[in-house]
């Protein structure tokens, strides 16, 4: 077996065109998502899956200049894109996460991958984002997102989902058809703050840009502990980007 993370990112988005660019402390962001999940034990390679059209060249030019694994593929089918990238790299199990997470967590992630491998998993994922609205209790922050799958549930979801839906959101075809795939959900042990540490709008992005001035140690990566406790040292900071997130009383939550 060879754990393979791929990292999906592409220049396109509507409310934050090229943010996976973005310099953070002088390297893109992309770069600091790279470099956080290459500090996972258990993963093997880091792939970074990119569109093939002409808009994404200078994400697949930066990918070559940084000794970065590159896949091009689809820009609208993200499944077929997983698939292809899977089988080039000869992944099994697949970590998925996206480009703007730029605050994952390596040893979160580790314990995604352990469990999946002690579970018999067709899938399991982090409950943090979209998919786990519906998870009333022991979510993750926004940002904290990442899925552990199998390449023969990657390839069952390939040739059978016909739904765009599920061609674009890669594993939705797996996690709603729990009669065909054992899936499972890492949850949280204590309760968090509904926190938005993903990036995907300018807001987000001057929020992470803080967290990293004030934490980044080149070769010792810090922990959504770390970040926890920098923000309710600092709990002005969860203003930044209060619009974007459903919670209505930050302080309270943060316990200040």
């Amino acid at each position: 077996m060879k754990t393979v993370a791929i990292i999906q990112a592409r220049m396109g988005s509507n409310r934050f065109p090229g943010k996976v660019l973005k310099p953070i402390l002088g390297r893109p962001m992309l770069w600091r998502v790279v470099e956080r999940v290459r500090a996972v034990p258990s993963i093997a390679e880091v792939v970074v899956a990119v569109p093939d059209n002409p808009d994404n060249e200078v994400l697949r030019r930066f990918c070559a200049d940084n000794q970065i694994a590159l896949f091009a593929g689809s820009e609208t089918d993200v499944l077929d894109r997983y698939y292809g990238a899977a089988q080039q790299f000869k992944a099994d199990p697949i970590l998925r996460i996206t480009a703007d997470c730029p605050l994952a967590d390596p040893r979160l992630i580790e314990r995604l991958i352990q469990t999946y491998a002690s579970g018999r998993y067709d899938h399991i994922g982090v409950a943090s984002g979209a998919g786990a609205q519906l998870i009333p209790n022991g979510r993750f922050p926004d940002g904290l997102d990442a899925e552990c799958f199998g390449f023969s549930a990657l390839a069952r979801a390939w040739d059978e989902a016909t739904d765009p839906r599920d061609r674009e959101h890669v594993t939705r075809y797996i996690w709603n058809n729990k009669e065909m795939f054992l899936c499972g959900v890492l949850t949280a042990d204590v309760v968090y703050p509904k926190l938005r540490l993903t990036v995907d709008h300018p807001e987000d992005f001057e929020l992470v840009t803080k967290i990293y001035e004030s934490l980044y140690r080149e070769g010792r990566p810090f922990e959504l502990s770390d970040v926890m406790k920098f923000l309710k040292t600092n709990p002005g900071l969860v203003d930044l980007n209060r619009k974007w997130n459903e919670a209505d009383n930050y302080s309270a939550i943060l316990g200040n």
